[in-house]
């Protein structure tokens, strides 16, 4: 007998629903029999062996026993939960799991287990030829201590405080991918009806060509590394050993980027060395090492010994050094740093430092530095999950028997490239959905992309992208949950998930669970007004009313004049609206709020503390 992998032991069904449940047995013509909660449902299977059934009015609660019946097979499903399951979809910032918020977030998750919380991961697969049916593999976890760590860091906060608020077993199904554009997650007769992805389209349904370009891809990477390996005289000369010489090495400051030094233009690998004094009391048990994080690549060792690697640049590099690997007194770090494509760096602003025994030393500062190897840029390699439909096909599609109680989306990093037209496919793709699981117009809540890169720099493709968001809120039922305030300029993946998780949450309490008069988000942009050298800037969610994050003067503001030329505004806050000018504009015709990248000043929020939404008032 064969279920997809979503029916599986720990499995949370939604509450209130009509769910279907699908299998096969062995030969045709057989009756099914399904036992659950005391009621027992039949299905002939057809010749084929397919059956269905459909559970209807399952209140929420559990642990039960799913039994299935199919001639002399039976199959026990087991831990079976009743509740609300959300979808976490998106990229890497859904997809990002709780140990990768442990900086910030370590306390926040000391000693919990709730396990009426679990999370499904999809398997990452994508199809090309058309929706799939069924999922191959994958479980339900429970946020226990022992599964927690590896759930979605945004997916869990917000399934944290829906439990609270309504004490019931919350699914939590993860189909998030790194580095995926929207359109990935698009069905193909949609973005057929848009245009301009038929080649693609085409290109990808060739499964010679897909397999061809993988192999070339691996073969490519392998031989990359091999002549790399063998090139570097560290490798062979043995550099990360204890007992070596450094003293003939250049000279570094950790942090900092190649940008600042000879290596700028350098790809291959450079190895680090840094000699730290070590108390007896750090070396009686493990120790933590923090080194920031390393563009692109590396291995690290301490006396000599591997304690950790990443093989690309997003992750914080934290490694466990085991005890017995530090002694007391003198010990040497050393890092082989390998540049694929991008210009090397320590990023700043991060922390570098090794703690044990309650004490911490800091790692920043001069190290020694040394070339190993010198080669050609690594050519990037073709992700297929990147690709139009595929995700759509391979991860969406399978889930559409399971009922859900609504989707969080966190996307668009991937799409800040070519930020035009994205309301129209988060339209698209939103109805795309809703068609697939036939079952209304269920929530969909969206997060509005971080704050991320230099303050200061003029660079508007991600404030494009989230003026786009900010439309996509005309598509009914769908609310958007605003980051703007919770990036780091320096992580593409900022830490701080509880927050958001909570944000997600108002949305939800209002949208998927009838509180109307909930403040679920920050001031939103509504119309607005000339009055003689003036515009008066009205707003909707103003809460108890409009005030500023830090008490300060209120920041952030944008003023044009006929020539289209924004410079900044001076604004104060008139009641629920937002009054701005400029002394030299005596025609003002458009405004602005948070429009750059990373506008890290702005700090418009109501009195509930939600910051307002960037916008334009430019169409």
């Amino acid at each position: 007998m064969k279920l997809s992998g979503i029916y599986s032991d720990g499995m949370v069904l939604q509450r209130n629903a009509k769910v279907a449940l699908r299998g096969q047995c062995e030969g045709g013509g057989q009756t099914v029999r399904v036992v659950f909660r005391g009621v027992t449902c039949y299905a002939d299977a057809d010749p084929g062996g397919n059956w269905e059934v459909t559970l209807k009015g399952l209140e929420p609660g559990g642990p039960d026993e799913l039994v299935i019946t199919a001639g002399d097979e039976e199959l026990v499903l087991r831990d079976v939960w009743v509740g609300d399951v959300w979808v976490l979809a998106g990229q890497s910032n859904m997809e990002l799991p709780v140990r990768r918020t442990l900086d910030l977030l370590a306390e926040e998750i000391r000693g919990l287990n709730l396990p009426m919380i679990r999370q499904f991961a999809v398997p990452q697969s994508y199809d090309f030829h058309g929706p799939r049916e069924d999922l191959d593999g994958g479980a339900w976890i429970p946020a226990t201590p022992e599964g927690l760590l590896g759930f979605s860091a945004a997916g869990f906060f917000f399934a944290q405080e829906i439990h609270k608020r309504y004490s019931v077993p919350i699914g939590l199904i993860q189909t998030a991918v790194g580095g995926t554009p929207i359109e990935a997650w698009m069905s193909e007769p949609t973005l057929r009806r848009i245009g301009g992805y038929e080649a693609t389209l085409e290109q990808c349904k060739d499964d010679a060509y897909v397999r061809d370009t993988r192999q070339r891809d691996e073969e490519r990477n392998d031989r990359w590394y091999a002549r790399l390996n063998e090139a570097d005289a560290g490798l062979r000369e043995g550099w990360h050993q204890a007992e070596g010489d450094a003293s003939g090495w250049s000279e570094f400051e950790v942090p900092g980027s190649w940008a600042e030094s000879e290596l700028e233009s350098l790809r291959g690998a450079v190895w680090f060395r840094k000699e730290i004094e070590v108390p007896a009391a750090m070396t009686e048990g493990d120790a933590q090492l923090a080194l920031g994080t390393i563009v692109d690549a590396d291995d690290t060792y301490v006396n000599g010994v591997l304690v950790g690697n990443t093989g690309y640049m997003y992750p914080p590099r934290r490694y466990t050094v085991p005890q017995g690997v530090l002694k007391p007194g003198r010990n040497t770090l050393a890092v082989r740093v390998i540049t694929t494509h991008n210009t090397g760096s320590f990023i700043r602003d991060m922390p570098y430092k090794l703690k044990a025994g309650g004490h911490e030393l800091d790692l920043s500062g001069p190290w020694k530095y040394r070339v190993g190897a010198v080669t050609e840029p690594l050519e990037t390699q073709t992700f297929f999950h990147y690709k139009p439909a595929g995700n759509f096909n391979g991860m969406i599609a399978p889930l559409r028997r399971y009922p859900i109680a609504g989707v969080l989306w966190y996307q668009g990093e991937s799409n800040t490239g070519r930020p035009a037209g994205y309301t129209e496919l988060f339209r698209d793709m939103v109805r795309d959905w809703r068609e697939v699981w036939g079952i209304g117009e269920f929530p969909v809540i969206a997060v509005q992309l971080a704050n991320f890169g230099p303050e200061g720099d003029q660079y508007t493709d991600w404030a494009e992208l989230r003026e786009e968001q900010r439309k996509g809120l005309a598509v009914p039922r769908t609310a958007l949950a605003t980051a703007i305030d919770l990036g780091e300029y320096n992580d593409l993946h900022p830490q701080d998930k509880k927050t958001l998780g909570q944000r997600l949450a108002l949305c939800a309490r209002r949208l998927a669970y009838g509180e109307a008069e909930l403040v679920a988000s920050g001031p939103l942009f509504a119309r607005m007004e000339r009055e003689g050298e003036a515009l008066r800037l009205h707003f909707t969610e103003v809460g108890g009313g409009l005030t500023t994050r830090d008490g300060n003067e209120l920041l952030g503001f944008g003023i044009c004049g006929p020539d289209g030329a924004f410079v900044p505004a001076e604004a104060v806050i008139d009641g629920d609206t937002v009054v701005v000018r400029h002394e030299q504009l005596k025609r003002p015709v458009h405004a602005r709020y948070a429009w750059s990248n990373n506008p890290a000043q702005a700090n418009l929020v109501n009195r509930e503390g939600l910051p307002a939404f960037p916008f334009t008032t430019e169409a």
